[in-house]
C-alpha cells in the first residue's frame, strides 16, 4: 500500500539496476535446522504490523480461528482450535522468505509481496488467492506535466524518442524483481531501475526518476503529487492470499490436513459474506406448486433452489397444512427486491438473518491444491 504518512522531506538512496542485469539481487536460500521435515508442529506466518495484520486477525476470528497472543512483545502465538499449529508474526516479506527456507509452512501476505520475494519459485503454492482485504495494484505512474503530458499508455511511453541506451527511462521502485520482468515482457527496451527509500511519489519532481512503479490503492497520493497511471501500466492486481510451502505439504501429512481445515473455514466464511437466509410462508396446494411460483422469480432461486416444507397449524380442532415455508439464500444487495418478488407470489411473514458460513460438499480450491501437489 502507499505510505499513509510519508516523510515530509524524503531522502532517497539509489543504486542503478540496468535492465540488462539480473532482475533482482541474487540470494541463496538455505534450509535451517528447523526445516519442515524436522518439525512436528506446523508454522503459520502472519503479518506483524499495520492494517494487513489487523485485517488478518479479524478474518481468522470470523472463521473461529482466533489467535491467542498472550504477550504482544512475543512473536509466537497459538490458535486453540488448531492444536498442532504455531503462529509466527513476521514482516510480510520475511514470511515469504521463510516459506522458501522451510522455517514456515503456511503464511498470509499480499500477492504483491509473494510475487516479488517468491520470484516465481515452484515451492510456493497459492492456496487461497482472494481473502478479500489488502486490495491494491502495482502500477507504473508518470508525471502529468512536461514531456509526459500527452502520454497516456504504456505503448506511447515505449515509443517516446527520448529513451536511448545512453539515456534510459529511469524508474524508481521497491519492486526490483517484478519491475524489470514487467518491462521486459512488454517490450520496453531502454529502462533503468533504482531503489529508493522514502516516498516514491517525490522522485520525479526531485529529478531522481522519470517514473515510479509502486502500489496504488485509491490513487489519491498519485494525484496529489501530479502523477498519473497509464493504460497497460498495471503490473499486478493484489490482495491478501494464503500461501504454502509445497515441500511442507508433501512431507508433513499434518500440514496438509491443517491446510484443508483452514481453507474450508476461510471458504465457508467468505462465501457467506453478504448473504442472507430468507424464510417466508406461502399458501399453496402442494410443494410443487409453491416451488414453481418461487422459481418463476429470478431473484429467488437461492444457491441451488428453494427449500420448501409444510407448515402445520391447528384450526377448528384439526391439524391442517395450508401453508408452506420456503427457505432461500439471497445477497444483501437483493434483499428488498426479493421481498417484493415474494409478496407478488403470495409470500408473507418474511424473515431475514445473515449467514456466517456456507459449506459446500468440497471446495474447488482444495481440489486445485491437490492437483498442484500431484495428489
Amino acid at each position: 500500500m502507499l505510505a499513509a504518512n510519508p516523510p515530509k522531506c524524503p531522502f532517497f538512496l539509489t543504486h542503478s539496476l540496468p535492465l540488462s542485469s539480473s532482475p533482482s539481487p541474487s540470494f541463496k536460500i538455505t534450509c535451517s535446522a528447523a526445516a519442515a521435515e524436522e518439525r512436528s508442529e506446523i508454522r503459520l506466518g502472519l503479518p506483524s504490523k499495520g492494517r494487513m495484520a489487523a485485517d488478518t486477525l479479524d478474518l481468522l476470528k470470523d472463521c473461529q480461528l482466533s489467535v491467542k497472543h498472550v504477550n504482544p512483545r512475543q512473536y509466537v502465538a497459538k490458535i486453540p482450535e488448531l492444536s498442532n499449529l504455531e503462529v509466527w508474526f513476521q514482516r510480510p516479506k520475511d514470511i515469504v522468505r521463510k516459506l522458501l527456507s522451510g522455517d514456515l509452512d503456511l503464511g498470509i501476505a499480499g500477492l504483491d509481496t509473494v510475487s516479488e520475494y517468491g520470484q516465481g519459485s515452484e515451492d510456493l503454492i497459492i492456496v487461497h488467492d482472494a481473502l478479500g482485504y489488502g486490495e491494491c495494484h502495482l502500477s507504473l505512474a508518470i508525471p502529468k506535466y512536461g514531456i509526459f503530458e500527452n502520454i497516456n499508455s504504456l505503448n506511447e511511453l515505449a515509443q517516446m524518442p527520448q529513451w536511448t541506451r545512453e539515456k534510459p527511462l529511469r524508474v524508481a521502485t521497491g519492486f526490483t524483481y517484478l519491475g524489470p520482468k514487467f518491462v521486459k515482457e512488454n517490450g520496453l527496451d531502454h529502462v533503468s531501475f533504482s531503489t529508493a527509500d522514502g516516498a516514491l511519489e517525490a522522485a520525479p519532481a526531485m529529478g531522481i526518476a522519470d517514473a515510479i512503479l509502486d502500489l496504488v490503492s485509491s490513487g489519491i497520493t498519485l494525484k496529489e503529487n501530479n502523477l498519473k497511471e497509464i493504460e497497460g501500466g498495471v503490473v499486478l492486481q493484489s490482495q491478501a492470499v494464503l500461501v504454502a510451502s509445497k515441500r511442507s505439504l508433501l512431507k508433513m501429512k499434518s500440514a496438509l490436513e491443517t491446510t484443508h481445515e483452514i481453507l474450508e473455514r476461510l471458504e465457508a466464511h467468505l462465501k457467506a459474506e453478504g448473504q442472507y437466509t430468507v424464510v417466508a410462508n406461502m399458501r399453496g396446494n402442494s410443494a410443487q406448486e409453491v416451488a414453481e411460483r418461487v422459481l418463476s422469480q429470478p431473484s429467488l432461486a437461492g444457491l441451488q433452489g428453494p427449500t420448501i416444507s409444510t407448515v402445520y397449524c391447528k384450526r377448528d380442532g384439526q391439524i391442517k397444512a395450508d401453508y408452506y415455508a420456503i427457505v432461500i439464500c439471497v445477497p444483501k444487495k437483493a434483499l428488498y427486491k426479493s421481498v417484493q418478488q415474494l409478496r407478488s407470489i403470495g409470500g408473507s411473514g418474511v424473515l431475514y438473518s445473515p449467514l456466517t458460513y456456507i459449506f459446500d460438499e468440497e471446495t474447488p480450491r482444495w481440489r486445485e491444491l491437490l492437483s498442484k501437489l500431484g495428489l
